[in-house]
């Protein structure tokens, strides 16, 4: 399993599987504590996997938590995906940089997004599944939204979004946020 430092978004990582194909198909490792280990993150941190089913389209975000935040491990593990990772840790040196990836099932790649940065993606195929590992339980009461189609962030979705939740579609601005986490 290769490792690169995502440069857009400090402290952020791509971990990318050796596939092992032959007749049957193919089989990778797409985690590895020892690899995690290898940077600086704690494996045994990942406390709730969760799975995300969406058709051509759909966009989920822009999300993150409040309090001391949410890091996550994201991968495609059946379609492809337009993902988003957008630096809001106002100490750091990559803050309010933003970073697009393209995950599917073909690579198996995982993104290490850190506390503090919110994600988003869209679904580019029909289905495409996203597998995520989160190191704290959800709780509802310190989710954050921001509009996926602010124009200060200018994302360049690649399809036209088929579907949104509420949430999403109401969320309010990147400045609308920021002002709010400083109050």
């Amino acid at each position: 399993m290769r490792v690169t430092e995502v440069p857009a978004i400090a402290g952020a990582y791509l971990f990318e599987p050796t596939p092992h194909a032959d007749e049957r198909g193919s089989f990778c490792r797409t985690f590895d504590a020892d690899v995690v280990r290898s940077v600086g993150l704690d494996p045994d941190a990942f406390v709730q996997d969760s799975l995300s089913r969406s058709v051509r389209g759909v966009l989920r975000g822009l999300h993150l938590r409040s309090g001391a935040g949410e890091a996550k491990l994201v991968r495609c593990s059946y379609g492809k995906i337009f993902d988003v990772v957008v630096d809001l840790r106002a100490d750091s040196p990559t803050y309010l940089s933003r970073a697009f990836f393209e995950l599917s099932d073909a690579t198996q790649t995982t993104l290490y997004i850190p506390a503090g940065c919110a994600h988003g993606f869209q679904a580019l195929t029909d289905p495409a599944d996203v597998s995520y590992r989160i190191d704290r339980r959800h709780d509802p009461a310190e989710d954050v939204t921001i509009a996926f189609d602010d124009p200060e962030l200018a994302i360049p979705w690649p399809l036209p979004v088929a579907s949104t939740s509420v949430r999403d579609r109401e969320a309010p601005s990147l400045a609308e946020v920021l002002k709010h986490r400083e109050s």
